[in-house]
């Protein structure tokens, strides 16, 4: 896994990681099998800047119905990037 592009899927923008981002907090959408450590690398990679800390979850997919069949949506994984004192990512 060392393609840095497939490591990071999407910079997201919601409501709550708006908030994040005076804190120098950022919300990633991370491929599922990617460490801390790979988020971290890439990140840096990526976006010229230095990271502090990174936290990671899954967001498990929701059954959804169509029909009279039963699915499910695909399961998410997002990470909590922390930079350092000074850094900042430009959003557009």
């Amino acid at each position: 896994m060392s393609d840095l592009p497939v490591i990071i899927k999407a910079l997201l923008q919601t409501e709550k990681s708006s908030g994040y981002s005076s804190s120098g907090k950022y919300l990633f959408l991370v491929n599922n099998s990617a460490n801390k450590i790979q988020i971290k690398k890439a990140v840096e990679q990526i976006y010229k800047v230095k990271v502090k800390n990174v936290n990671t979850f899954v967001s498990m997919g929701k059954l959804k119905r169509v029909r009279h069949q039963l699915g499910r949506t695909a399961d998410t994984k997002r990470a909590v990037v922390t930079l350092a004192a000074g850094q900042k990512i430009e959003v557009a």
